[in-house]
């Protein structure tokens, strides 16, 4: 039995609260706070690996059509190749700010990846409308972890990226399959 695509959008939706709420945490009490327990700097880039393997078990369920299991293998891979970075500059691995531009390549593929997947117009249900919102909002949040690789020492950067999660998660938590976009009798009224 596969599952209902909004209840794997809502737990998509509380993985991205989660990232979120970390690293607002993190911003919230900088960064030299945040990693004096050591665990906590390998939080984010674990859990975005981790979702990113769940990513994978969601393209092998969603078989509704090859443009379905190609952007969900997108998503993945590039979850997965923004985790592994993360990683590796966590664990010193990787020293230079301009590995930064590995994690705004990733929101802009996967921005690219939700347009592209989505087959109907904005106002068709409230899912086509939000999969636009959420495409568009990917693609201008790369913008947040360009910024952090051109000016790292600035603090809206890693601010806009974190509250690209938060934002990330409310518009996934709103996703109702087919629901109509504007209530219950759409645009012409009862």
């Amino acid at each position: 039995m596969v599952p209902r695509p909004e209840s794997a959008h809502w737990l998509a939706g509380a993985v991205a609260l989660l990232i979120g709420l970390l690293l607002i945490a993190e911003v919230l009490v900088g960064t030299e706070v945040f990693r004096r327990r050591a665990w906590r700097a390998y939080l984010f880039p674990a859990i975005v690996v981790v979702s990113s393997v769940f990513l994978w078990v969601i393209t092998i369920f969603s078989t509704f059509s090859t443009m379905h299991l190609v952007a969900h293998a997108v998503w993945a891979q590039a979850a997965l190749l923004a985790g592994a970075v993360q990683l590796a500059l966590v664990r010193g691995k990787l020293e230079s700010p301009a590995w930064s531009l590995v994690p705004a390549f990733a929101l802009l593929v996967s921005g690219a990846a939700f347009l592209v997947h989505e087959q109907n117009v904005w106002l068709y249900s409230r899912s086509a409308f939000l999969h636009h919102a959420i495409g568009w909002m990917l693609v201008f949040a790369a913008l947040f972890p360009l910024g952090q690789a051109l000016r790292p020492r600035r603090a809206v950067w890693p601010a806009g990226f974190a509250l690209t999660f938060v934002l990330l998660a409310v518009l996934l938590f709103a996703d109702r399959d087919a629901a109509p976009i504007f209530g219950l009798y759409g645009l012409g009224g009862p």
